[in-house]
């Protein structure tokens, strides 16, 4: 009896979890060293630190934004699923950046990885050390075009516009094309 009660019990637990699962929209990049071993690296460290990753993109190389005078970027968009609340999202992103071997030397400057939270659960989040929807997400053709490709109906929580519509009117110019490796 008691055994079959420890089950149930776990099966509910287990099934409230899969239901109060966050949806993280991701954003990975890297215009260094061998990009798409990073890209995997982080694709792994997500898996095993974060959460499920449910959807990827494709992978797409487009020139740098921000500060154009440096190497083209590979940048694919993930959906995730995670029991994690934002905050330990964002800690968990900063320690695998790090522990892959990002260096925070300048802003928009070249790295070896970036890992940008775009979206999360939809909502609208702003303090000091984190804005979701990502400030940059609807002017960016390299964020919009990958996350168009898996969620393009899914509307920004603050401009309150399809992602389709956001990658429509976008006047970023930067060539996106998919990576052929």
């Amino acid at each position: 009896m008691f055994f079959a009660i420890f089950a149930f019990i776990n099966f509910l637990h287990t099934k409230n979890k899969s239901l109060m699962a966050n949806i993280i929209y991701l954003l990975l990049g890297s215009n260094m060293g061998n990009r798409l071993s990073f890209l995997k690296q982080a694709r792994k460290h997500i898996t095993k630190k974060i959460g499920k990753i449910t959807k990827t993109s494709s992978i797409y190389e487009t020139a740098a934004w921000g500060k154009e005078n440096q190497s083209a970027f590979l940048n694919q968009v993930l959906l995730v699923e995670s029991d994690e609340e934002v905050t330990k999202v964002l800690a968990l992103v900063l320690a695998i950046e790090q522990e892959i071997g990002r260096k925070r030397l300048e802003k928009w400057g070249e790295r070896i990885i970036d890992i940008d939270i775009l979206l999360y659960n939809n909502i609208v989040i702003e303090t000091k050390n984190l804005i979701v929807p990502h400030p940059y997400l609807h002017l960016r053709r390299f964020t919009l075009l990958p996350l168009a490709e898996i969620a393009a109906d899914i509307v920004h929580s603050k401009l309150e516009k399809s992602i389709r519509q956001l990658l429509t009117e976008c006047d970023d110019v930067l060539e996106v094309s998919i990576f052929e490796a």
